[in-house]
C-alpha cells in the first residue's frame, strides 16, 4: 500500500493511486506559524493581530472575521497608507524558530508533507487592512497606491518564505487567499492578473526554487475563471473548490497540470442537520462526476482539517475510508 504522501502524489500527478486521498491526511500543517505571530483566535474571542487588524469570531460564525468599521479599520486614509501599515518584524534568530523546527522534525516526511501554513493571503491582507469594499474600489480608483500596498505585502511574504525554507524546509505550502464568493470572483480576471498574479508568481516561485514540491492554495469560492492564472503562479492543488465551479470540466481540461482538493461544499454538508447518508451520497456523486476521481482529492471546502459542527469532518473522513474499503479493498 502506498504511503499517504505517495498516494497523494500519484493522485495529483495523474499516476496510479491505490485509493482516494482522505482530505488533509497527506499534509502535516505547521499551523503555529512563526515567532511573534499572534495566537490563533478561538471561537467567542476578539483580538488584535500583529498587523493591527482586529478580528472577532462570534459563537455562531464558521470562522473569524476582521472588524473594519471606522473605529477599527487599520488604513483610515489610503493616500497615507504607510502611516498605518507596519509589517511585523521577521528579525528572528534560529533559537526563536526552534519550537517550529522541532515540530517539523517530528513529522515522518516519507508519509506526509511538512507544510508551511500561511494565512491570510495577499488579497485578504489587503482587504483586512482597508475593508473589503474600500479595497475593491481602490483597485479601480487608486491603482498606483494599490500596487504599492500589494508590493509591500508581497515583499514581506517573500521574507517570511525565506525564513520558512531556511528553518522549516517545508515539502509543501498551504496558502489561504479567498478570491471570490460562491457565484463570482471578487474582481475581473484582468484586474486579478494585474495586481495579484505577479505577487504570487514571486512568492510561489521562491518556494519552488527552494525545493518545495507542492503548492496547495485555498480559495473556497467560485474561481474557475482564474484557473489559468493559478497554473501560471505554480499552484499544484486548488483546495476549496466548491460545486458552483465546473469541477469535472476543470479536471478534464487542466487536471494534468493542477489537481483539486474539495468538491464537498462545507455550506452543504457542514450544517446543523448534517447526516452520514447525505455525505456518503455526495461523495459517491462527486467521484462519479469526475470519472473515478482522477486528479481529485475529496474534501470539505473549508481551509483546514475541521468543521463548524465537530462531527462532520470525521464523518467525511469515515465516508472516504468506507469508499476505499468498498472500491479498492484498502482499509486506511
Amino acid at each position: 500500500m502506498l504511503t499517504k504522501r505517495e498516494n497523494a502524489i500519484e493522485t495529483i500527478r495523474g499516476g496510479r493511486p491505490d485509493r482516494l486521498v482522505n482530505q488533509y491526511e497527506y499534509l502535516a500543517l505547521m499551523v503555529g506559524g512563526y515567532p511573534g505571530k499572534s495566537p490563533v483566535l478561538k471561537r467567542g474571542e476578539t483580538a488584535k493581530n500583529e498587523w493591527g487588524v482586529t478580528y472577532s469570531w462570534p459563537e455562531d460564525s464558521p470562522a473569524k472575521m476582521p472588524i473594519c468599521d471606522s473605529g477599527h479599520v487599520v488604513v483610515k486614509d489610503i493616500e497615507n497608507w504607510r502611516s498605518y501599515v507596519k509589517a511585523p518584524s521577521l528579525d528572528w534568530k534560529r533559537e526563536d524558530w526552534q519550537p517550529y523546527i522541532d515540530a517539523a522534525g517530528k513529522v515522518d516526511r516519507d508519509d506526509r508533507f511538512v507544510t508551511a501554513y500561511i494565512a491570510p493571503g495577499v488579497f485578504e491582507q489587503c482587504h483586512n487592512l482597508l475593508e473589503i469594499a474600500n479595497c475593491l474600489m481602490a483597485l479601480l480608483e487608486e491603482p498606483e497606491i494599490m500596487h504599492e500596498i500589494v508590493d509591500y505585502l508581497t515583499d514581506w511574504e517573500m521574507r517570511l518564505a525565506e525564513c520558512y525554507v531556511t528553518y522549516i524546509k517545508p515539502d509543501a505550502v498551504f496558502h489561504h487567499d479567498d478570491w471570490g464568493t460562491q457565484i463570482s470572483t471578487f474582481m475581473s480576471v484582468e484586474t486579478f492578473r494585474e495586481f495579484f498574479l505577479p505577487a504570487y508568481k514571486r512568492i510561489y516561485g521562491l518556494y519552488k526554487d527552494n525545493g518545495v514540491e507542492l503548492v496547495v492554495h485555498h480559495s473556497d469560492s467560485y474561481a474557475e475563471t482564474l484557473v489559468p492564472s493559478m497554473l501560471e503562479m505554480g499552484i499544484d492543488v486548488w483546495q476549496g473548490a466548491i460545486t458552483t465551479n465546473d469541477i469535472p470540466g476543470i479536471l478534464r481540461e487542466y487536471g494534468d497540470r493542477m489537481a483539486i482538493q474539495g468538491g464537498l461544499d462545507s455550506g452543504l454538508y457542514d450544517v446543523e442537520d448534517w447526516s452520514k447518508e447525505k455525505i456518503a451520497e455526495g461523495l459517491d456523486e462527486l467521484v462519479r462526476s469526475t470519472d473515478g476521481a482522477k486528479w481529485l482529492i475529496p474534501c470539505l471546502s473549508a481551509g483546514g482539517p475541521g468543521s463548524c459542527f465537530p462531527p462532520v469532518y470525521g464523518a467525511v473522513s469515515e465516508a472516504i475510508a468506507d469508499y476505499n474499503r468498498r472500491h479498492f479493498g484498502i482499509d486506511a
